[in-house]
């Protein structure tokens, strides 16, 4: 293990000997506040600090295991048991190694929120909805797979299937820290239904993904600077939804920032629900403008969330898959397009924990 990641563990044990001291004080007990925000920290360091331990310990069983084996000649039976004890401890120490530096990085508070995805059709006419309906279809197959609730907030159609625009919110644990990094372009070249010579054409979509916003720090949005429209709602919805005004356009004035909610039955629900992807808007407007400040200081290759970025290329003549941001290319493009996202997700995030691990090394050797 490098030594700045050593440094780095030796100051959990010394936090939770501090933590577990002031958790004792009857003045912080007594503050109800303070210490629930101590407690949420001792749990942390907590796990930290006890595999830190454990992994001290392995380290020592290793190099008592090779003093053994080197004083074992001639002692084939004391040999084996060294050697049994070495090939135990050096396992477990790669996989302690590996768990102390995720547990090292830094965590994104949204990571575990529930999250809204906009998909929208780009350049490409008619194929680039329908891509933008296999798109949705590919999501939400994983969506499934991981055991989250789907939901359609708002859609427009298009006359050849697919959509021009959907907005959908998932809710389930993790579901933004998973899909934060689909937010781009995606490129898509196939030959369209439409095409009578059997041409490849190239089109396009945008996907974003938000953060739901926690409710209790949400952005306090003055009721003043909203307009809020009401109109029939288009599309399939039933004969009920077509005769009332339910659906619901919210536009916040100073940003110019557009939500709207048209699936539900009543108009105060429909409201509910667009404040709610107004906030997330609004709040990711903010969160890009912080990460674009960031860049200048570190440049990232994935997480910018640049809908103008072509991160992603589907070519279906060649079942591939590539991501351009970390050079991965998959010749499994079926399988992703029926849900299976797990490799592109995990090699993204694999990624990312790896650039926010020279980051540390960096930060601690400045």
């Amino acid at each position: 293990m490098k030594p700045f990641l050593r440094h780095q563990l030796e100051r959990y044990a010394d936090r939770l000997g501090e933590l577990e001291f002031l958790l004792s004080r009857e003045d912080i007990m007594s503050d109800m506040k303070q210490f629930l925000v101590l407690s949420r920290e001792h749990t942390e360091v907590s796990g930290v600090a006890t595999r830190w331990a454990r992994y001290t310990q392995r380290e020592a069983d290793l190099a008592e295991g090779k003093d053994l084996l080197a004083s074992a000649a001639g002692d084939a039976d004391m040999a084996d048991m060294a050697q049994e004890e070495i090939d135990g401890a050096t396992a477990e120490l790669a996989q302690l190694d590996g768990e102390l530096q995720r547990m090292l990085l830094p965590k994104d508070p949204d990571d575990q929120r529930n999250a809204f995805m906009e998909i929208r059709a780009g350049t490409g006419g008619d194929e680039s909805a329908l891509f933008a309906g296999d798109l949705l279809r590919m999501y939400t197959r994983y969506f499934e797979r991981r055991g989250w609730k789907a939901e359609i907030m708002s859609e427009s159609a298009s006359e050849l299937g697919g959509y021009k625009e959907v907005v959908v919110r998932i809710e389930g644990e993790g579901a933004y820290g998973n899909l934060k990094f689909e937010s781009g372009g995606h490129r898509v070249q196939r030959v369209p239904a439409t095409e009578t010579q059997g041409r490849i054409h190239t089109s396009a979509c945008t996907v974003a993904v938000l953060a739901e916003p926690d409710e209790t720090v949400a952005i306090q949005i003055n009721p003043a600077d909203l307009r809020i429209d009401t109109y029939r709602a288009s599309g399939a919805g039933g004969q009920h939804i077509n005769k009332t005004d339910s659906a619901v356009r919210i536009t916040h004035l100073p940003t110019g920032i557009v939500a709207e909610c048209q699936e539900g039955r009543s108009q105060h629900s429909n409201k509910a629900q667009a404040l709610k992807v107004l906030n997330a808007r609004i709040q990711e407007k903010d969160r890009s403008e912080r990460a674009a400040k960031d860049a200048a200081q570190r440049k990232s290759l994935i997480g910018s969330g640049d809908r103008s970025d072509r991160i992603r290329t589907y070519n279906f003549p060649q079942g591939r898959l590539t991501d351009h941001r970390i050079n991965l290319t998959l010749y499994k493009l079926l399988y992703i397009m029926e849900g299976d996202m797990d490799d592109v997700i995990q090699a993204l995030q694999a990624y990312e924990a790896a650039e926010q691990l020279a980051a540390l090394e960096v930060g601690a050797g400045a």
